[in-house]
């Protein structure tokens, strides 16, 4: 009888420890279902249009920038944000704008007239470029906002600078410096780079 009462009672210990065992097992599952989280991204990508590629990089200016852009009101206080802006501005040629016209040819020497040079693209870095500080903006519409017109002013103040620095002035230089050596030794001619 002593033999059965403890048989019991290890099969009642063995069976509660399973079910405790269980419980905890279930309890940290449904926890870690409950803080797990997934991110579900849905892209739907469309061409739009393909470009031939024939412009001729030869300058890249990299630039940073504060910005500090107030909005100053009569009653309220001011709104601010600083920023800083980190970005580049490339010059290029379109050789695709070169005509058969364009190129003349002596027994000794070619002449090419090539397009002006252009601003290819102007890219503010947005993993480096960062708002260090909002003020004074009651609304997060209105902090939105002003962070969207400080990014489109940081672009245009990023071509402006390059503008300044004669950016198309040293894309001139460069095409001299690295186009006309290259035009050069394929022709075997002396060769004199104009622009339009």
């Amino acid at each position: 009888m002593a033999n059965r009462f403890g048989n019991r009672i290890l099969f009642i210990l063995v069976s509660s420890l399973v079910i405790t065992g269980f419980l905890i097992f279930l309890f940290l599952y449904i926890k870690h279902q409950f803080t797990v989280s997934r991110i579900e991204i849905t892209d739907s990508g469309m061409v739009q249009k393909i470009s031939s590629m024939g412009k001729l990089e030869l300058v890249k200016y990299e630039m940073k920038d504060i910005i500090d852009q107030r909005e100053v009101h009569l009653i309220l206080p001011d709104s601010r944000v600083l920023f800083l802006a980190v970005g580049e501005v490339t010059a290029c040629i379109d050789l695709t704008k070169v005509k058969k016209s364009d190129i003349t040819q002596t027994k000794d020497s070619v002449v090419v007239y090539l397009p002006r040079p252009e601003i290819c693209y102007t890219k503010l870095d947005h993993e480096k470029s960062k708002v260090y500080d909002i003020r004074g903006v009651m609304f997060e519409d209105g902090a939105k906002d002003m962070v969207e017109d400080v990014y489109k002013l940081a672009e245009k103040r990023l071509l402006d600078n390059a503008n300044q620095m004669n950016v198309l002035g040293l894309a001139r230089q460069n095409a001299q410096l690295i186009f006309k050596p290259l035009l050069e030794s394929i022709s075997g001619k002396t060769v004199v780079l104009n622009f339009r």
